[in-house]
C-alpha cells in the first residue's frame, strides 16, 4: 500500500510538470546523497572516485547537489535532504555550539589547506608576503574561512594589509577586473584562466602559508554514521583510492576522467588546476583528521573573533574508520 501511494504521488507530481528525480520517488538504500559546499576542481578526488567507478565497486551510486555555502550544506544535512555534507568543519563547530540534537560529526577529511591563489596586477616572481603591507586585498567575506585564513596569515607574518570585505565572494574576480583592490584571491580554475587571459598574475598559493588546516571535510548526523556504516565506509574507501590515483598518475590523465563534471572548462585548464593543487599537496592521503590541524583552524576562527568558545576534537570528529581504510589501501 505504501509503495502504491508513493507511486501515485510521484505520478501526480510529474503530471503537474514539476521536476522529480528517481531517488525522490523510490527510496534507494544504495544511493549516497552528498551536498557539496560548491563545485570545484579543488574537490577532484570526489569526482574522480565517481568517474573511475569506485562507488559502484562498493555497491553504491552518489547523488550530488550544490549547497552554495557551508550554512546551506549544513541545513541540507540537518533537514535530511542530504545524507552527507561536504564543506568546512567550522559548520560542524557552529552547529555543535548551537546545541543541535543528533549533531553532525566529521568522519573524513579531503583537503588540508586553503585552496586559493593570490593574484596581483603585476608579475612578482620574488613575491614576499610583506609586499601586501598597505595594499588593498579582496580575500572573502567577514566570517568566511577564506578571509579568516588570510587574516591569520597576515598576522603571523606581521603584515598590515587593508581588507575589502563589502564584495560578495562570487563577485570578487569581477570586482578586481573592474579595478577594485591591488590583490585578490581566486580558486582554480579561475586563477590560472585569469592569468592565461593576461588579466593578472598568480603571485603565491595561499595554502602553504596558512599551514595545515582541515579545509574541507565529510560530515553527517551521528545517527546516519552509526546506522549507515556501509555508506560511510564506501565513501571513505572511494575517496582514499581516488586520491591515491591522483598522486600516482599524470594530471592530464585525471583531467580526462573528470572533464565531464566541468562542462564549461577545458581539459587543459582542468589539468593546470590539478597540477597547481597537486604541487602543494592539497589532498590528504589519510582522511582521518589530525587534532593539531583542527586546533589550528580554531586558532584561525578565534583570531577573527568568530568563535564563541573552543570545541573538543573528540566531541565532533571521528577518525577510526578513515585511518583503518587508509591503512587497508596504502599499507
Amino acid at each position: 500500500m505504501k509503495k502504491k501511494i508513493l507511486s501515485l504521488l510521484c505520478a501526480a507530481v510529474m503530471a503537474l510538470g514539476l521536476p522529480v528525480t528517481l531517488a525522490a520517488c523510490h527510496k534507494d538504500s544504495k544511493v549516497i546523497k552528498i551536498n557539496e559546499v560548491t563545485h570545484s576542481v579543488f574537490y577532484a578526488p570526489l569526482y574522480l572516485a565517481d568517474a573511475l567507478g569506485y562507488f559502484k565497486d562498493e555497491g553504491y551510486t552518489i547523488e550530488l547537489t550544490n549547497g552554495g555555502g557551508a550554512d546551506k550544506t549544513m541545513s541540507a544535512v540537518l533537514s535530511g535532504s542530504a545524507d552527507v555534507g561536504f564543506c568546512g568543519p567550522e559548520a560542524v563547530v557552529y552547529t555543535y555550539l548551537g546545541g543541535s540534537g543528533d549533531a553532525p560529526k566529521v568522519f573524513g577529511q579531503m583537503t588540508n589547506c586553503d585552496g586559493s591563489f593570490l593574484v596581483g596586477r603585476k608579475a612578482e616572481p620574488d613575491f614576499q608576503w610583506t609586499n601586501l603591507t598597505g595594499k588593498d586585498v579582496l580575500a572573502g567575506r567577514p566570517g568566511g574561512v577564506p578571509l579568516m585564513t588570510f587574516q591569520y596569515i597576515c598576522k603571523e607574518k606581521g603584515v598590515d594589509a587593508n581588507f575589502i570585505t563589502n564584495v560578495q565572494f562570487d563577485s570578487m574576480t569581477a570586482a578586481f577586473e573592474g579595478g577594485v583592490g591591488d590583490y585578490v584571491t581566486m580558486f582554480e580554475p579561475s586563477a590560472s584562466e585569469y592569468q592565461k587571459a593576461g588579466k593578472g598574475y598568480i603571485v603565491a598559493p595561499v595554502g602553504p602559508a596558512g599551514g595545515e588546516v582541515p579545509y574541507t571535510c565529510f560530515m553527517a548526523k551521528e545517527s546516519f554514521i552509526k546506522g549507515e556504516s556501509g555508506k560511510v565506509d564506501a565513501l571513505l574507501r572511494s575517496i582514499t583510492k581516488a586520491t591515491k590515483y591522483i598522486y600516482e598518475h599524470d594530471c592530464a590523465d585525471v583531467a580526462e576522467y573528470i572533464k565531464g563534471y566541468f562542462a564549461n572548462t577545458s581539459k587543459e585548464s582542468i589539468t593546470t588546476s590539478l597540477e597547481n593543487y597537486k604541487a602543494i599537496n592539497t589532498w590528504v592521503k589519510d582522511m582521518a583528521m589530525k587534532e593539531s590541524a583542527f586546533n589550528r583552524l580554531q586558532d584561525i576562527i578565534e583570531n577573527a573573533g568568530e568563535l564563541e568558545k573552543r570545541v573538543s576534537f573528540a566531541d565532533i570528529v571521528l577518525t577510526e574508520r578513515a585511518h583503518e581504510i587508509y591503512q587497508e589501501i596504502y599499507v
